[in-house]
């Protein structure tokens, strides 16, 4: 099983974070837009209000991850950036990213938001561009 995101398809900064990652990590881990019609908070044992307080991440184990955990799980698995996640992970860094973490969420649903949901690009096929 692999790592689960679970991102706000309808917040600019969100999807093109997520589209990124997706780009770069697409077959180690599966991207769920939970402003999607068909998806189910309930199915996966979130609480949809939680969805849209902070980010979530569902391990392999499904332990789950909120907020700038959840953050360094994802950068753990996309390649290059287990560098940061290590650098995230210091006993006095941890604390202030937490924080700041805490005070973009709450900036980020005053944000413009998007008329429809952006559903992440399929990489291209091999060979093409």
């Amino acid at each position: 099983m692999k790592l689960k995101v679970f991102y706000d398809g309808h917040c600019h900064l969100c999807s093109r974070e997520m589209g990124y990652f997706h780009r770069r990590a697409a077959a180690r881990i599966d991207f769920i837009d939970y402003t999607a019609p068909e998806f189910d908070a309930q199915a996966e044992g979130l609480d949809p209000a939680a969805l849209d307080r902070s980010l979530h991440v569902k391990l392999a184990d499904g332990q789950l991850r909120l907020g700038i955990d959840a953050v360094i799980e994802l950068w753990k698995v996309v390649p290059g950036y287990g560098w940061l996640a290590r650098l995230a992970d210091h006993p006095v860094l941890r604390p202030l990213l937490r924080l700041g973490y805490i005070c973009f969420a709450h900036l980020r649903r005053r944000l413009p938001r998007r008329k429809q949901r952006c559903p992440l690009k399929q990489p291209a096929p091999p060979g093409e561009v």
